[in-house]
């Protein structure tokens, strides 16, 4: 009897301590996440993954070899805390070498900040300047982090789609063919817009703004006195003779824009998590204080390795031997080997300007997944899901980059990475030219 009475008295108490909810407001309605659910599935069915956005060849031997003398070097300080807002060798480095390309003298101590990859950048960004009832722009197809960093902000996203311009004589898609139309971008912009996300080269389309596009967000930016934040994490990942405009280089942007960079992506180390910011001491100032309060600093030995490689491509810049040319031209090559194999058995390929990505038109292969009617999820999603456990390649549905209102719109694509070895590349074909055999044997 004792026993159940304290049985009944610790049931009640439990009752009584989780009567209330327990989240934060800000947590609802983003608590599920597309990399969560597909890299499970990835590490689960796939034999081939093109679905993550990492490469699985090893970043160039100069970064590692200064990766391992910082580790042994006799400087134990290495193994320590640096400055929080970024080791003051990479600060200095970071600061020249973008100094030259924005076209600004910049203060390594108040215009550059380190983050814990971009994805901390961001944070930073939504946290220090997004209040409740803010408007933030974002151009779909997006990231998906973006919407979700606003609402934990307690912003309002408001979403502008680029819109598809189909090629005529049957030439294959590119990324330039999805543009932004300029009165529906200036319709969106009103006294309650903080900010616009700018995203180029852009993830997942590949699509690399043109300096017109650009232009025309800058002097939107402008007239109503509006921030820019702009993710530049695949700025040297750029094909076919593209030009890379920096939105902050451009008449008016400077005082209003947070850059955004990745080590990662530049360097192809993503799991070294070393990001920066650049922008004008009053934006950045606000950073620090989020930065300050939530990771505080970033690993110092990555950091001293990204440093040595800066310094590096500083002295090579614009020259064969620099990894800045070395890179775009590998993957394109890896870029163009995909885009074959997969017009070659008719999944349609939009050929990307920049970045890692490719995307698909799997319109011809709704046969094998047939369509659910009424069905709440977005047909490229159930697509992504089937092929990924019954042929082994894994791939992310493109209506992962839409918001909630227009994620059918777009449900015919599916989005691959190509910055993967060439082993990787080759058994994605053979498992799509199996595919194909299977679909047209009687």
């Amino acid at each position: 009897l004792l026993l159940l009475k304290a049985s009944n008295s610790l049931s009640l108490s439990l009752q009584a301590k989780m009567s209330r909810p327990l989240q934060a407001r800000r947590l609802e309605g983003i608590d599920k996440n597309i990399w969560v659910e597909f890299v499970k599935l990835a590490s689960t069915y796939s034999t081939v993954n093109l679905g993550q956005g990492f490469p699985d060849f090893p970043p160039p031997d100069f970064l590692k070899e200064a990766f391992m003398k910082a580790l042994s070097r006799e400087n134990h300080m290495l193994h320590q805390y640096t400055r929080a807002f970024g080791h003051p060798p990479l600060v200095k480095i970071l600061a020249q070498f973008f100094g030259k390309l924005l076209g600004q003298d910049l203060d390594p101590m108040t215009n550059v900040m380190v983050t814990v990859g971009a994805y901390q950048a961001l944070f930073c960004c939504f946290q220090a300047f997004v209040d409740e009832g803010d408007e933030v722009i974002i151009i779909e197809p997006f990231f998906d982090c973006y919407e979700s960093m606003v609402k934990m902000a307690g912003g309002t996203p408001v979403f502008v789609p680029l819109k598809l311009k189909a090629p005529k004589d049957g030439k294959l898609m590119s990324s330039a063919d999805w543009q932004l139309d300029p009165a529906e971008l200036a319709s969106k912009f009103s006294k309650q817009t903080k900010a616009i996300v700018l995203n180029s080269p852009n993830n997942p389309l590949g699509k690399v703004f043109s300096r017109g596009e650009m232009e025309l967000i800058a002097d939107l930016c402008v007239k109503h006195d509006v921030l820019c934040f702009s993710d530049e994490v695949y700025e040297w990942l750029v094909y076919d003779g593209k030009e890379h405009i920096r939105i902050a280089s451009l008449q008016g942007m400077w005082d209003r824009t947070v850059t955004i960079g990745s080590a990662g992506k530049t360097f192809s180390a993503t799991g070294w998590k070393v990001g920066w910011t650049l922008g004008p001491n009053h934006l950045l100032k606000h950073l620090h204080t989020v930065h300050q309060n939530s990771v505080y600093h970033c690993a110092t030995v990555a950091q001293e390795a990204v440093a040595q490689g800066f310094q590096r491509e500083l002295e090579l810049y614009g020259k064969p031997d620099s990894y800045f040319i070395q890179l775009p031209k590998l993957l394109q090559q890896k870029r163009d080997w995909l885009v074959q194999s997969l017009d070659a058995v008719g999944m349609k390929p939009i050929v990307p300007e920049g970045t890692y990505f490719l995307v698909a038109d799997i319109s011809e292969f709704k046969s094998d997944v047939p369509d659910v009617p009424n069905s709440d999820e977005p047909y490229d999603s159930r697509f992504a899901k089937w092929m990924v456990k019954n042929k082994g390649l894994a791939a992310i549905p493109l209506s992962a980059f839409y918001c909630g209102a227009h994620k059918n719109n777009y449900s015919h694509f599916i989005r691959f990475c190509f910055a993967k070895e060439e082993a990787t590349l080759k058994a994605a074909n053979d498992v799509l030219q199996k595919w194909k055999r299977e679909k047209t044997s009687p």
